[in-house]
């Protein structure tokens, strides 16, 4: 995705830890209309794959999650990295690390919002060794829905995630692809 690209090569920063910033208009800071023009996009990929439910995990991939349940006019479902007062015991449960902050969580979606008839499209910020992916797969297949296929704005796809999942047989749509990250903030693209 051109304007995506454009964006990361303007505002993105790479720091040392082979982390790409983006928190300027992706994951901390929004900008909306780029949002949604991801949306939009996520839509033409996914629109004929008749989605009931988009999933993500908090927090970073929930406004974007946002975005596209609205092309698609479903309802938008999270994975909690904790289990709240509010959520009964009656959950799916799967571990995930995380790259970004070295820890491992325990992710939890309520039994009540997902199951069997639900057709789950995947949306994500980022997609690196694929963790955060491979945890709501596993929460998708417990309900026994039928994963769509995944979407994630930016894969490292020289971490390799985005290659074992379409390895799998995971449909993984990412819409800026990098294949380098150099310490000097040089980023080279997938085409």
């Amino acid at each position: 995705m051109k304007l995506l690209i454009d964006r990361i090569i303007k505002d993105g920063k790479v720091l040392p830890g082979d982390i790409l910033k983006v928190d300027g208009f992706i994951n901390h800071q929004m900008d909306v209309q780029l949002i949604d023009e991801i949306g939009k996009e996520f839509h033409r990929l996914y629109g004929n794959c008749e989605v009931t439910k988009v999933l993500t995990i908090e927090a970073s991939g929930i406004g974007i999650a946002c975005f596209v349940a609205k092309y698609f006019q479903v309802p938008l479902l999270f994975a909690k990295k904790s289990k709240s007062k509010n959520i009964s015991d009656n959950v799916y449960s799967s571990q995930v690390a995380s790259f970004t902050h070295g820890s491992v969580n325990t992710v939890v979606v309520s039994k009540e919002y997902l199951s069997p008839e639900d057709k789950v499209l995947i949306i994500d910020d980022f997609l690196a060794r694929g963790e955060a992916l491979n945890g709501l797969i596993d929460i998708v297949n417990q309900a026994g829905a039928t994963v769509v296929g995944t979407g994630t704005v930016i894969e490292k796809g020289y971490q390799g995630g985005g290659d074992a999942l379409r390895a799998k047989g995971i449909r993984v749509e990412s819409l800026a692809i990098i294949d380098s990250m150099s310490d000097d903030g040089s980023i080279t693209f997938r085409n």
